[in-house]
């Protein structure tokens, strides 16, 4: 058996999360559970993957359309057994079949390769966990030899199988023709009326099948999402995690517990990333790094040496080298800054390429534009990209000055060594070395007496 069709069950409402999105669309560090659990299948070799949905199906399906799953309704809630035989149809007669739950979302690459690789042809593979509490779950009862022989839902369990710690967590592997042999066998005489998967260890161990326990890496891997408190529960254990594998890696956190990673986030070594930061989408990070607090990076690449100050929010850009950014700094997409280059304190900056040695250091928004090297844009700037309907460029070559409070009116081109006086109004084409004035004449008028308040 070559290849692997992997059923996961979805179809549940989520009664207890007290929403109208569909539980397993919950998010989890930026993305729905199921979204997690999709990501693990698509590690397995020679995968498919079948999700089965129930309530919200449609919005199920629409949010996870591109990844390549084949999607089944279960339109009666029946129990588990009668939810993976909603995927039977697509099942192929010679792969392993791995169950999985789109409420359970941490799974492991790791562990779902153990499990596959457990299963032979008289062997299937059943992950369990010993729990200090093991409250709700069901129990795996195991013979004199220590052999598993079958699993006891905790409302059918006896007092003496209530002290079990070790539970079932649901996830198991088998061959798919031994699925497809042993789901019509399996009845609903139990305290739900329901189909359990769980009957299956049973009926296995009835065929001379052995059950092979495994064990995940860590609690996390197995924990389901029934409500809220549990969802905020499990995304505070999955950061710390995030953040740790972080800090192995070479970069300082100055609170672990106030890190949050909603997406990947690679970094190189002897970086600093201090409070309340958030990762979002695809971020690189170089080495030498420093973050101040609250500031907020999405789909981004962080070239080496750069300082990020406070409460910077930077999204779909490219940051060079040794750059220096905020506080209060807003750098939206299509931005890209050389190396050396300064955006400062309140400046706003969309689709703009700045190149090395660049300054842009405070109250300014730049917005379609290229800058050259060593060009210095003071306090108040504004380039005027926007007409009413289309968005124009502005251009400003190497060296260029454009003096405080000025206001260029795009389309417009600043020449090498420019200097744009401050004050200006800038509607024309300014030559290289040219000094751009456009203001009106000041004019002091002597003796000039306030306005006074008038009695009333």
């Amino acid at each position: 058996m070559t290849s692997t069709d992997i059923v996961i069950l979805a179809a549940g409402k989520g009664t207890r999360m007290q929403s109208a999105l569909p539980k397993v669309l919950h998010q989890l560090a930026g993305q729905p559970m199921l979204a997690h659990v999709l990501a693990a299948a698509d590690t397995v070799a020679n995968g498919k993957k079948i999700v089965v949905t129930g309530h919200g199906a449609e919005q199920v399906e629409q949010i996870t359309a591109t990844s390549g799953s084949i999607f089944v309704q279960q339109t009666e809630q029946l129990g588990t057994a009668h939810a993976v035989q909603m995927a039977v149809p697509h099942l192929r007669l010679d792969a392993k079949v791995l169950i999985l739950y789109g409420d359970v979302p941490l799974i492991s690459p790791n562990t779902i390769s153990k499990m596959l690789t457990a299963v032979s042809a008289k062997n299937i593979s059943l992950l369990t966990i010993n729990l200090d509490n093991p409250m709700g779950y069901g129990r795996i009862v195991r013979n004199q030899a220590g052999e598993i022989d079958s699993i006891i839902e905790q409302k059918d369990a006896s007092p003496e199988q209530l002290a079990i710690k070790e539970i079932n967590t649901g996830v198991l592997a088998l061959g798919a023709s031994q699925l497809i042999e042993w789901l019509p066998q399996i009845g609903n005489n139990n305290a739900q009326g329901e189909y359990y998967l769980t009957d299956l260890i049973t009926l296995a161990r009835a065929n001379g099948y052995n059950i092979t326990s495994i064990q995940p890496t860590s609690a996390t891997e197995v924990e389901g999402v029934n409500n809220r408190i549990q969802l905020s529960q499990l995304e505070r254990a999955h950061q710390l995690q995030l953040a740790e594998a972080l800090m192995l890696s070479g970069t300082t956190l100055a609170d672990p517990n106030r890190f949050d990673q909603r997406g990947e986030l690679s970094a190189g070594t002897d970086n600093f990333i201090d409070v309340n930061c958030i990762f979002e989408g695809q971020v690189h990070l170089g080495s030498g790094v420093h973050i101040g607090p609250n500031c907020h990076i999405i789909d981004s690449i962080i070239g080496d040496g750069v300082e990020i100050k406070s409460n910077t929010v930077i999204e779909s850009a490219d940051i060079g080298d040794h750059a220096t950014l905020g506080p209060f700094a807003r750098i939206r997409p299509g931005t890209k800054l050389g190396k050396n280059t300064k955006v400062g304190n309140f400046v706003e900056t969309k689709k703009t390429i700045v190149g090395d040695g660049s300054k842009i250091n405070h109250l300014s928004y730049v917005g379609d534009a290229e800058l050259g090297a060593n060009v210095n844009v003071g306090a108040g700037t504004i380039t005027c990209n926007y007409d009413g309907v289309n968005k124009h460029k502005t251009d400003i070559g190497g060296g260029a000055f454009i003096g405080s409070n000025s206001t260029l009116i795009a389309p417009v081109t600043i020449g090498e060594q420019g200097f744009v006086a401050a004050g200006s109004t800038v509607t024309q084409n300014v030559s290289a070395s040219a000094l751009a004035v456009s203001r009106s004449k000041q004019r002091n008028i002597e003796g000039w007496k306030r306005p006074t308040k008038k009695d009333s």
